[in-house]
């Protein structure tokens, strides 16, 4: 196990006990720092405060009082919590740092990292990055927000192990030291504006994934999205561009046929298995990574001929007498939505709808040209049919469910049409999450 050689503080406070935070508490336990743990929820909620307490931890839940922050010199913060909070507001008056448990992740790795940042893409490109490595023989780790805790994998990391972490702007906030081999930056949208109150506060979060890299690192970057081109600028990093339009002797990128890195073709672009011009772009910026670390081009080959997505992000399915079905649950705003429409020029039955968030849905009018049918379930469903409306498709149906959807979609389906589970809403109405939602739909495909 890899031990926090170079970790300052000798008492910390641990805020939020979700997966992270219950790692990081028993990761500084087993390091010699004496540990507090503060959750709001009640410890009826959580089996592992006994846990905690067993090992010597300190637990405090039901509430934040300011006295969990006497004597502490740092505090480990949940990525989801806001700086509003009551106790990052004090610990912040008091001059404590924060930081979040990739900073710890950091620290405790000995082989390389990859660190994948954006709005959108960033599962997907980790995914990529992971199988291109893999295929290529390379000894390899994936973890971050994709899943998996990444300093419980990092505690375990050897020097010869690439480790590729997806990372949000809520972990990367939290940042003092981390330090990637390769950053990834995708690209940014306007996202998550309640949490960061500002587009350039959003994406100065971002930023952070190549604050401290120097001109031995590389930071991939997106050329053709313009904030991420401005704040690359400010990178001591060997920057290397990708782009779908534009030749460059750095990164990836592509002509009408093919798909290259630098001046090596990789692959005919007609033998991509993954579809979608986002994915493209995604596809694009692993191709960059992986080749920086090592992969080789009959690996990365493989891997895009036969990947064809990461499950509810415009996942294909499955094909039913000549009907192609698409799984895009994790499309729960209306950019999302669009960008899967975009991805196809069959005519397309779309499945949409879910919780009611009080918005309209004529962002998607631009992209209802091949629609041919709606299928809509949850509370927007009657806000949609309006929409579809305006949009002059004449077939829209009403459903109780997902599982009903597929059902009619099928019925009023022909060869070559592509079924599309889109909702452009949350899940909430109806499924405890969107991978619950994803699955029913997954389910329902193959019992046709």
């Amino acid at each position: 196990m890899n031990r926090l050689t170079n970790f300052p503080y000798k008492n910390a406070l641990v805020l939020g006990l979700a997966k992270s935070g219950e790692a990081a508490a028993r990761i500084l336990q087993e390091n010699g720092v004496k540990v507090r743990v503060n959750d709001k929820e009640n410890e009826g909620h959580n089996p592992i405060v006994a846990e905690l307490r067993n090992l010597g931890i300190e637990v405090t839940t039901g509430g934040h009082p300011l006295s969990v922050l006497d004597h502490i010199e740092v505090v480990v913060k949940n990525p989801g919590i806001p700086y509003d909070n009551v106790i990052i507001k004090e610990a912040e008056t008091r001059g404590i740092p924060i930081i979040t448990e990739i900073e710890i992740a950091g620290m405790l790795a000995k082989g390389p990292i990859i660190g994948i940042t954006g709005s959108n893409g960033k599962t997907t490109t980790t995914t990529l990055i992971f199988e291109m490595l893999k295929s290529s023989n390379k000894r390899v780790q994936v973890a971050g927000n994709i899943g998996t805790v990444a300093s419980e994998v990092a505690k375990e990391n050897k020097e010869d192990e690439i480790l590729v972490m997806e990372l949000s702007s809520f972990q990367l906030l939290g940042t003092k030291t981390f330090h990637p081999k390769v950053s990834v930056f995708l690209n940014i949208f306007e996202a998550h504006l309640d949490y960061h109150k500002t587009l350039e506060h959003y994406a100065q979060a971002k930023a952070n994934i190549f604050k401290n890299q120097t001109e031995n690192d590389f930071v991939v970057f997106n050329s053709e999205d313009a904030i991420v081109s401005k704040l690359v600028k400010e990178s001591s990093a060997n920057k290397v561009p990708f782009s779908p339009n534009v030749e460059n002797t750095k990164g990836a990128w592509a002509d009408d046929e093919w798909l290259y890195f630098q001046q090596n073709r990789i692959i005919r672009k007609e033998d991509i298995a993954l579809v979608g011009k986002h994915n493209f772009e995604n596809i694009l910026a692993a191709v960059s990574a992986a080749s920086l670390v090592g992969a080789t081009p009959e690996g990365i080959k493989h891997v895009l001929e036969t990947f064809q997505g990461v499950p509810h992000r415009l996942q294909f399915v499955k094909e039913v007498n000549g009907r192609v079905f698409y799984n895009n649950s994790k499309a729960t705003n209306i950019l999302a939505t669009t960008t899967a429409l975009a991805s196809f020029s069959k005519p397309i039955i779309l499945l949409a709808g879910g919780l009611d968030r009080g918005n309209d849905f004529d962002g998607l009018l631009p992209y209802l040209e091949n629609v041919k049918a709606m299928v809509l379930f949850g509370q927007t469903a009657k806000k949609l049919k309006e929409t579809g409306q305006n949009a002059r498709i004449e077939q829209i149906h009403i459903v109780d469910n997902v599982e009903q959807a597929v059902q009619i979609a099928y019925e009023l389906s022909s060869a070559d049409d592509v079924i599309l589970l889109s909702p452009a809403c949350a899940s909430w109405d109806q499924y405890r999450s969107f991978e619950e939602r994803g699955d029913m739909f997954v389910k329902a495909v193959h019992k046709l």
